[in-house]
């Protein structure tokens, strides 16, 4: 899997963005040795605003923990002088982003249609959900599970043989808007599925056994943001009462830890949780399917990135879940 996600992560697309230049931002890595090490990198998210990739709060930060940032074109020097002056060792990843994001686009024009090798707009994807069920109806089915913010509908593919009493494996991507290698994922997975089905006896079993859910992108109005607007968009659109700040983190925003480590009360943050749990129609709509279908759907996968992990739940504390010997070997 890794080996796809890298290939896609290479793949380039084409589309016009980017009222927001981020020409001359860095992104570090660091690996502080120390809790004194630590406190310099929680001094330096409080003086200046920092990106954090990994992990993607400052407060998750540990000792001998690597850590990426990204750092304002006009802040990387002061950054530079911090770090030295505090002696943590730390390399300069990417010198220049928006020259790495700039690289992500095709010089050549591209026409409307699907890829599975460029990333592909929302409208893009959303006719793809389509196609794809049309062309493949007896293994893909689609349909709606609520709205987002702005009005868009969230759509879900089912995948597998119809059958009786079959359990269930429900997969999303697209939960941080920048991520564009999730839904990118996602998309090829449904592919390799339906490819392989028939061909391949692991997944004709697996299709013929259970049924997968794969919600393509879960912060569908963030997405849209990141092709418009602003490349490195996280968090949903939605208004913020009693603040300018736009959009809540839908990780976040889940009724689990709700606002505990790792998140953030203030709406300003990458990290927001929101106003109540499930505060946002996104995730909320992706919830109620799940409690809706508790009886059936026994795995539940996430797919994010930056950084190549498996996260067994749950991320607001570091104690390993009673099952973790199970969860290891599968």
């Amino acid at each position: 899997m890794w080996a796809l996600l890298v290939l896609i992560g290479a793949a380039s697309v084409s589309a016009h963005l980017q009222d927001l230049s981020f020409d001359g931002q860095k992104v570090f890595r660091v690996i502080p040795q120390n809790d004194e090490q630590v406190e310099i990198l929680n001094f330096l998210a409080s003086i200046m605003e920092v990106d954090f990739w990994q992990p993607d709060s400052v407060t998750l930060v540990r000792p001998k923990m690597q850590v990426d940032f990204r750092a304002e074109a006009e802040k990387s020097f002061e950054v530079e002088d911090l770090l030295k002056e505090s002696g943590m060792e730390y390399q300069v990843l990417i010198d220049n982003l928006q020259a790495a994001l700039d690289a992500q686009f095709d010089s050549k024009a591209r026409t409307a249609s699907h890829s599975y090798e460029k990333y592909n707009n929302w409208d893009t994807i959303t006719a793809w959900t389509a196609d794809i069920a049309a062309q493949n109806p007896d293994l893909v089915s689609r349909s709606v599970i609520g709205e987002t913010y702005e009005g868009r509908p969230m759509y879900l593919l089912k995948m597998g043989k119809s059958g009786p009493n079959k359990k269930a494996i429900f997969m999303d991507c697209g939960f941080h808007a920048r991520e564009w290698i999730s839904p990118a994922f996602c998309q090829w997975f449904v592919k390799e599925a339906l490819e392989t089905y028939g061909k391949d006896t692991v997944m004709t079993a697996l299709l013929d056994k259970l049924d997968f859910y794969v919600l393509p992108v879960v912060n569908i109005d963030g997405y849209v943001y990141t092709w418009t607007n602003d490349r490195m968009w996280r968090k949903t659109r939605s208004k913020n009462a009693g603040s300018i700040c736009i959009g809540t983190d839908p990780n976040r925003n889940m009724d689990a830890g709700w606002c505990t480590l790792g998140a953030s009360k203030h709406p300003c943050d990458p990290t927001y949780c929101g106003s109540a749990p499930e505060s946002e129609k996104e995730t909320k709509a992706l919830a109620d399917f799940i409690r809706e279908h508790l009886s059936t759907i026994k795995a539940y996968l996430t797919i994010h990135s930056y950084s190549q992990l498996l996260l067994f739940p749950y991320s607001y504390k570091y104690n390993l879940p009673p099952n973790y010997q199970e969860l290891v070997s599968l």
